[in-house]
């Protein structure tokens, strides 16, 4: 059996999304499945020193906005920069950890459903009623999904799961880590191609 994959991604990263859209179909290629881990960027650059691309400096931000679109249309995937942004994003990966202890394909598709509705559909994903209302259309329990929004058990995984990714170095959205080796942006996706496909470069 193979190693899986780590995909380390931020619900409001635009690259995150555009790697969501390939990783699995990727990986299966080669015989690998993908662990998939929401973490929130704020702490992640907080602890860092960065911030999100758009708020950087007027070029770097001008640049990003024309990146996100384009690399969209390079990897025939539907994008609509989305009105609020960045945005906080700790209640859809709360909501995904608790999905996730149930029902490992229904969290998955709670991801992108929340990953579209948010660069698709322009809808704000940091109110926890449009989280709410996203998982209701998968057919998850609205109101026990509400209750476990707020669980200090969901709380503790999220912050684990942050706090653990700065401890193996993941400084940004999206960070994939196969057999070890880590890759950065939605355009490393061909390294990962070849990394899966040839072993190791």
């Amino acid at each position: 059996m193979k190693p899986p994959i780590d995909f380390y991604f931020d619900f409001s990263s635009p690259y995150g999304y555009l790697l969501s859209e390939k990783i699995d179909a990727l990986a299966a290629q080669y015989g690998r499945k993908v662990r998939w881990h929401p973490i929130l960027l704020g702490i992640i650059f907080k602890a860092t020193g960065s911030a999100p691309l758009t708020l950087q400096n007027a070029a770097k931000a001008s640049y990003s906005l024309h990146d996100f679109s384009r690399s969209a249309r390079f990897m025939g995937l539907p994008y609509r920069h989305p009105d609020n942004f960045p945005l906080p994003t700790q209640n859809a990966a709360r909501a995904y950890y608790w999905l996730h202890g149930q029902d490992c394909a229904l969290a998955r598709q709670f991801a992108h459903a929340a990953y579209r509705a948010l660069f698709v559909d322009n809808i704000d994903i940091s109110a926890p009623e449009a989280v709410l209302e996203i998982a209701a259309k998968i057919g998850v329990d609205r109101r026990n999904l509400e209750t476990a929004l707020q669980s200090p058990e969901i709380k503790e995984r999220l912050k684990d799961e942050v706090d653990n990714a700065l401890k193996i170095g993941v400084f940004g959205s999206p960070h994939v880590i196969i057999d070890g080796e880590a890759f950065f942006g939605a355009d490393r996706l061909p390294q990962i191609e070849h990394w899966l496909k040839s072993g190791g470069f």
